[in-house]
């Protein structure tokens, strides 16, 4: 199957994955009502939990590890807010997310272990209104409005991010024993 239509599975299967789940107890720092919360995204492995927050007036992203409560920095996000659309790599690594620069909104991704901030120059006048980061970092859904339509445009970041991948997962393409 080709990687887009994967990562459009993907996203399909998240939409209507609901049934049969079952709710885990809350963590210690009450992430299930302390503040009012939006838009959460966990990392793949289940560590780390972004979501939006009301601070001072304005929608910030608030990244927390789910067991201990403990909130992360994150370096370059707070003077560009409101923030929207947060998505982790597998590790928690990278944080896509939108964020506001004057009139724009803009796709960024913060590298958590470099520091970095990467900005998404996007093609055309195309705004990006939300967006999901594969749990590999290798590629980008971002759903794009222009003069009044919507679109989905996928970008492969292969070239721009290291994969962050799940224990044991290797990187495919290269060498004797490595799998496609």
């Amino acid at each position: 199957m080709p990687a887009k239509a994967l990562v459009l599975a993907g996203l399909l299967l998240l939409a209507i994955g609901g049934c049969g789940l079952r709710r885990q107890s809350a963590s210690p720092l009450g992430l299930n009502g302390a503040e009012n919360r939006e838009q959460p995204a966990l990392s793949g492995d289940g560590r780390l939990l972004a979501s939006l927050v009301e601070r001072g007036g304005r929608t910030t992203v608030l990244l927390q590890e789910r067991r201990s409560g403990k909130v992360l920095p994150l370096r370059h996000l707070k003077r560009h807010q409101p923030h929207s659309s947060p998505s982790l790599s597998w590790n928690g690594r990278y944080l896509a997310l939108l964020i506001q620069r004057g009139a724009r909104r803009e796709a960024v991704i913060e590298d958590r272990a470099s520091g970095a901030l990467q900005p998404l120059f996007l093609p055309g006048n195309a705004e990006p209104r939300r967006l999901s980061l594969a749990p590999d970092a290798r590629q980008l859904a971002v759903e794009l409005t222009s003069q009044g339509s919507t679109r989905l445009q996928i970008y492969d970041l292969s070239g721009l991010l290291e994969p962050d991948l799940a224990p044991g997962q290797r990187e495919s393409g290269g060498g004797p024993g490595v799998e496609p």
